[in-house]
């Protein structure tokens, strides 16, 4: 799995002014939790882009004070402004303790209801699982050879060994629709 590298200043100052001044910097205030402690500090803000703007689900590996923790992204805050990041969360990841995290899901194949003419539809990019961080996943593979025209495929479908998915297991993740000319040629046909 892909692990970005961010290194960071411990923080001992706390509060606005404290923050405002780590912001002005250029530097994004952020904390790591789940672990034996808290962890404070900041880092420039172009360290945490490639975590932050990517819709993969990925790991950090943060140093800070001569210490390596390996993370995941939990919550980010932005500036309702100027869009500009100002906090992150991340979850420390300990290796007999389950975690919570956001999976992205990847569907695999082409559906039988495509090939016969209807539209693929993806009503989720991504499921909430529990499990233990040796566990953890860049994306769910979810195949859809088998879906048929108004066919659907729900959470409890999918396939996650040693993966727990807290969504409920009967909201449609992906479907296969009847197309605009489709349903024009059956109405033709119904009409002979």
């Amino acid at each position: 799995m892909n692990t970005i590298t961010i290194e960071g200043q411990l923080r001992t100052e706390f509060g606005k002014s404290a923050t405002r001044q780590v912001r002005s910097q250029g530097h994004v205030p952020a904390v790591i939790y789940g672990g034996a402690k808290e962890i404070n500090f900041s880092a420039p803000a172009a360290a945490f882009k490639s975590l932050v703007y990517t819709p993969n689900f990925q790991f950090a590996e943060v140093k800070v004070d001569g210490a390596t923790y390996k993370c995941i992204l939990k919550d980010l805050q932005f500036d309702k402004v100027t869009d500009a990041l100002i906090h992150l969360d991340l979850l420390e990841l300990v290796e007999d303790k389950k975690v919570i995290a956001t999976v992205p899901l990847k569907y695999t194949g082409t559906a039988k209801g495509v090939k016969a003419g209807g539209r693929f539809v993806s009503k989720i990019k991504s499921v909430k699982v529990k499990t233990l961080p040796k566990h953890l996943t860049e994306t769910i593979e979810v195949p859809i050879d088998d879906l048929e025209i108004n066919g659907n495929i729900r959470i409890e479908d999918i396939k996650a060994p040693e993966m727990e998915i807290l969504n409920s297991p009967r909201i449609p993740v992906a479907s296969v629709v009847m197309t605009r000319q489709l349903k024009q040629e059956e109405a033709a046909a119904a009409k002979k």
